[in-house]
C-alpha cells in the first residue's frame, strides 16, 4: 500500500505534489528486500508519477525507467506543471498517450530523487547509508519497480520502456518477469557496458573519490564534494552528445569579455561555458554517492548473467512485440549494440522492429530529438494499442 506522502515528503524535499510513494513489503518470505549482489535493504521506499487512468483490468499500464539522473518527473500535469524531462513523449496525444495508457514512472532505486538510496536513513542505525548502502545492480532496479507495481495493485504491463541505463532495466524487467509484460522498447541500452564506457565512468568515479570534501562518502549535506561532481558530470556532458554537435553549436565561438574569466587559463570558449553552467546546475540537485553507485550499475550488469551467454539470456525475454532504437552518433551505447539486442530478441520468434536513427544529438538524443524518435514512438504505441 501506499505510504503517507506528506510523512515521505519531510525527508525528500525535492518530492512535490505529483510525487508518488510506496514502501515495498519486500521479498515476502522475509519483508526485507534481498539484493542481487548480495545484501538487504529494510523498508525500501520507491518514489514514482503517473499520468492517465488505469482500466478498469489494468491492460494499459506502460512502466518506464528513466536514465541514471532522472527522477520520476518525466512529464508534466496538473500537480506538477513544470516540464519533465521526457515532455514530448509522454501526455495526451503525445506518442505515449495518456488519453489511452496509464504511465507509471519510477525513480530508480539508488537515486537521490525519492526512492531509497545512500543519501536515504538506514533503519538499522539512524544514520545515512552512504557507502554503507549494499552492492546495487540492475536487477534490483528492475525488481525495485516490480514489487512497486504488485505493491499498487499491478501485476501486468502492457508495455516497458526504458533509454540508457533505463533502457538496461527495461532488459532486465523483461527477463526476470517474461510473463507480465506484453511489449518491451529499448532505447540507446546494451547488453553489458563496453570497455570505453567503463573507462569513462571509471573516470567520473574515480574524479569524486578524489574531491578532499568526498570523506569516504561521508561528507555532510552543506559540504558536498562539490569540485570532483562537476568535473565527473563535465566528462559525462562530452560522451554524451556527438562531436559534430558541438562543432555545429559552438564552432570556436568565444565568450564576450564580460564573462570571461580572469583566470588565465579559465573559460574562454563558449563551449567551456556549456559545460561549466550545466556542471554546475546538474550538481545543485544529484548526490554524489548516488551518481557513484548508478554509475556502477551500468559497468556491472551483463545479460549473459542470466543463463550463461548474451543470447541466453535474451532468449528469456518472451514480449508480443519489441522495439529497439540506436542512434549512430552514439559513442557510449553504438548503434551495434542495439542490433545485437533485437538480433537476440528475434532468436526468440518474438516480433521486433530495430529502428537506426541518424540524429546529431548523440547518446542524449531521445531526450532532445522529438523530430526522430516521436514518429518511432507513436507508431509503435498506435500499432499495439489494443495488443
Amino acid at each position: 500500500m501506499s505510504t503517507s506522502t506528506l510523512e515521505v515528503k519531510q525527508t525528500h524535499p525535492r518530492a512535490t505534489e505529483a510525487t508518488k510513494f510506496v514502501t515495498l513489503r519486500g521479498d515476502y518470505a522475509t519483508g526485507d528486500f534481498v539484493m542481487h549482489r548480495g545484501g538487504v535493504l529494510k523498508e525500501v521506499v520507491v518514489a514514482y508519477e503517473s499520468w492517465g487512468k488505469l482500466s478498469d483490468n489494468h491492460d494499459n499500464v506502460v512502466l518506464v525507467f528513466g536514465g541514471l539522473s532522472s527522477s520520476a518527473h518525466a512529464c508534466s500535469s496538473e500537480l506538477d506543471p513544470s516540464n519533465g524531462w521526457w515532455e514530448y513523449m509522454i501526455g495526451p496525444d503525445k506518442p505515449i498517450d495518456t488519453n489511452k495508457y496509464y504511465v507509471v514512472c519510477v525513480n530508480t532505486l539508488g537515486s537521490c530523487f525519492g526512492s531509497t538510496s545512500p543519501s536515504s536513513i538506514n533503519p538499522e542505525t539512524g544514520q545515512v547509508y552512504g557507502l554503507d548502502f549494499p552492492d546495487l545492480s540492475i536487477e534490483d532496479i528492475a525488481k525495485s519497480a516490480h514489487h512497486a507495481l504488485l505493491d499498487l495493485g499491478i501485476d501486468h504491463v502492457h508495455t516497458v520502456v526504458g533509454s540508457s541505463m533505463g533502457g538496461m532495466s527495461a532488459l532486465a524487467y523483461a527477463l526476470m518477469y517474461p510473463q507480465e509484460l506484453d511489449h518491451l522498447v529499448s532505447i540507446s541500452a546494451a547488453t553489458r557496458a563496453l570497455p570505453f564506457t567503463i573507462a569513462v565512468r571509471s573516470l567520473q568515479r574515480e574524479i569524486i573519490r578524489c574531491d578532499p570534501a568526498f570523506k569516504n562518502g561521508l561528507y555532510p549535506s552543506d559540504e558536498k564534494p562539490t569540485s570532483g561532481m562537476v568535473l565527473a558530470r563535465k566528462l559525462g556532458l562530452m560522451s554524451y552528445r556527438a562531436a559534430e554537435e558541438w562543432h555545429q553549436r559552438f564552432n570556436r565561438a568565444r565568450v564576450s569579455a564580460d564573462r570571461k574569466s580572469e583566470d588565465r587559463f579559465g573559460i574562454e570558449f563558449e563551449v567551456e561555458s556549456y559545460l561549466d553552467y550545466n556542471a554546475h546546475k546538474f550538481v545543485k540537485t544529484f548526490d554524489a554517492n548516488s551518481y557513484l553507485y548508478l554509475s556502477r550499475v551500468m559497468d556491472l550488469f551483463d545479460v549473459a548473467d542470466h543463463g550463461g551467454s548474451v543470447n541466453a539470456g535474451l532468449a528469456m525475454i518472451q514480449t508480443k512485440s519489441a522495439l529497439i532504437i540506436g542512434v549512430e552518433t552514439d559513442i557510449l551505447f553504438p548503434v551495434h549494440q542495439q542490433q545485437e539486442i533485437a538480433d537476440g530478441i528475434r532468436k526468440t520468434g518474438s516480433p521486433v522492429e530495430f529502428v537506426q536513427l541518424n540524429s546529431i544529438n548523440g547518446h542524449d538524443s531521445f531526450l532532445v530529438d522529438e523530430e526522430h524518435f516521436a514518429p518511432v514512438m507513436r507508431k509503435f504505441f498506435e500499432q499495439n494499442s489494443n495488443a
